[in-house]
């Protein structure tokens, strides 16, 4: 696998830094300043929750480190077990329109949230439950785009890390989503059971 053009790898860098922007400070910024309510609601408990979120985390910083390497030490992809075979330029491409594509996806989610939008289970403050926008086709269309991100990722950096990533990432929102579907089912009740009846869990 030949390092990025440095053309590339800048975008890639842009996107990465416009993604955790987006995806985590912006809309949580607009929460906590409009309503009072500290949004990021992650635990570092033992529970399945705080396992979830020490991982995902892990799987975050891990496509930082990535990202930073693909623009100040190029020749370090090379050992990171390239997938030669899917290094082709239309499939970076591919790559590329689903980064992009979750993004917007993503962004339009939280502006749908509106003041429920959180980063974890929020306990201590009842949130309203959101059928509209991405929400009325998909019960969990932020994870749904973040699912997207990381293979749009492996798509334009195919190796052994980007896939254990993808991987990793997979298996840990498909636990978080159960984990906050059995909390609003709890907070919710039947208006939660009706649109769980109503909407499928991904799309």
């Amino acid at each position: 696998m030949t390092p990025l053009a440095p053309t590339e790898a800048g975008l890639l860098l842009t996107y990465s830094l416009a993604y955790f922007l987006v995806a985590f400070v912006w809309r949580s910024v607009h929460v906590w300043r409009t309503t009072g309510v500290n949004p990021m609601v992650l635990t570092a408990d033992d529970s399945a929750y705080g396992y979830v979120g020490r991982g995902m985390r892990g799987v975050l910083l891990t496509w930082l480190a990535l990202v930073v390497a693909a623009v100040a030490i190029p020749p370090l992809l090379a050992s990171l077990g390239p997938l030669s075979a899917l290094h082709r330029p239309a499939v970076g491409l591919l790559g590329w329109a689903l980064l992009l594509g979750s993004l917007v996806w993503i962004a339009a989610a939280q502006v749908a949230m509106g003041a429920s939008w959180r980063i974890g289970i929020d306990r201590a403050v009842r949130t309203a439950l959101v059928r509209t926008g991405p929400f009325a086709r998909s019960r969990n269309p932020i994870f749904l785009g973040m699912r997207v991100n990381l293979l749009g990722l492996f798509l334009v950096l195919p190796n052994a890390v980007t896939l254990g990533k993808l991987i990793a990432g997979e298996l840990l929102m498909q636990v978080q989503v159960r984990l906050e579907e059995a909390h609003l089912q709890a907070v919710h009740g039947d208006a939660y059971a009706d649109y769980r009846r109503q909407v499928r869990r991904w799309l």
